[in-house]
């Protein structure tokens, strides 16, 4: 069991300025740690067009290592190109996740296309950095990972890991389109895949993590690290209709495992829900956990999906 205090809100995007393309929205943050600061990356978005469409950047907020409720910095132009026109990555890179090893940072993002049938779909891209983490180059046009006959749309929701010199991606693929409201909306689930060398990907092409609210339940961010002798995946979801207010709004879960293929849910257990009144109040999604200085934290989104940004929390107690 694990219990959670937390510290509030560490960014919002609303009050950055002279970023026309950081307006709105921080997520999906994930954090690599230097010597005197945390870098977190997120995804923003500039205003929506006048059709109502937004495109997606990403980027990150520097946060002191003594004091990570202080701001250091926050990055002068996103990490990321959006890509050429008809590119899987044309609208969007969001979420991120990366990575730091053997000095040099990787980069595993989705990249986002609009469709005509359905608002989008997503693929999983790829880049490294010559620059201490601060912006990335693709390796190509293409996505390095891609919808297939066991996962027909939206890969989505990357987290690159490094367990036993072996990489393990974990991600999100789409499981159906349900019509809500006249509109459609997606429902996925959390896979994974295993690599040697992060490049060539062989994807075990089933749900990891069993559904619990119900049949459509849409699940996303799965994190996993390793503490106290398990590893341990905390996650996102929400149901698949009216999920944008407090009722059916994304909630965390928890899974444990002691091999990384075989995952057993309790989210009774992921000591973290929302709260009271305040900014995640209605929702809380995307949690990554990280250890700094002896100390175990979550950052995580709250109302919104994180569209006035994200929070911080501290571990307080564990019990296996």
């Amino acid at each position: 069991m694990f219990k959670w205090k937390k510290l509030g809100l560490v960014f919002n995007p609303t009050q950055v300025h002279n970023r026309t393309w950081l307006k709105e929205f921080a997520q999906a943050p994930s954090a690599v740690i230097f010597d005197d600061f945390i870098r977190v990356y997120f995804s923003c978005r500039p205003p929506a067009n006048e059709n109502g469409q937004y495109v997606s950047y990403s980027a990150y907020v520097d946060l002191d290592r003594k004091n990570l409720l202080k701001i250091v910095q926050v990055s002068e132009t996103p990490i990321l190109k959006l890509g050429e026109l008809g590119t899987f990555d044309e609208f969007g890179t969001y979420p991120v996740s990366v990575i730091k090893y053997d000095n040099e940072f990787r980069v595993y993002y989705a990249g986002w296309t609009r469709c005509e049938s359905v608002p989008f779909n997503v693929a999983i891209g790829y880049a490294l950095s010559s620059d201490e983490g601060k912006t990335f180059t693709k390796i190509g046009s293409g996505p390095l990972l891609s919808y297939s006959i066991d996962e027909p749309f939206i890969l989505s929701g990357p987290k690159i890991r490094y367990f036993n010199s072996k990489w393990y991606l974990f991600y999100i693929a789409g499981k159906k389109w349900i019509i809500d409201n006249g509109k459609p909306e997606p429902v996925y689930t959390i896979r994974m895949a295993t690599s040697n060398d992060g490049i060539h990907w062989d994807k075990q092409n089933k749900e990891i993590i069993p559904v619990k609210i119900e049949d459509n339940e849409a699940q996303a961010s799965p994190d996993v690290f390793f503490y106290k002798e398990k590893y341990h995946m905390f996650f996102c979801y929400r149901y698949s209709a009216n999920y944008r207010g407090k009722q059916n709004g994304y909630r965390i879960g928890y899974a444990s495992s002691n091999d990384l293929l075989h995952w057993h849910r309790d989210d009774n257990k992921a000591g973290i829900d929302v709260s009271e009144e305040g900014w995640d109040s209605e929702m809380i999604s995307y949690p990554h956990v990280f250890e700094l200085d002896n100390e175990v934290y979550m950052l995580y989104l709250g109302n919104q999906v994180g569209k006035y940004g994200f929070g911080l929390a501290k571990l307080e107690s564990y019990t296996s």
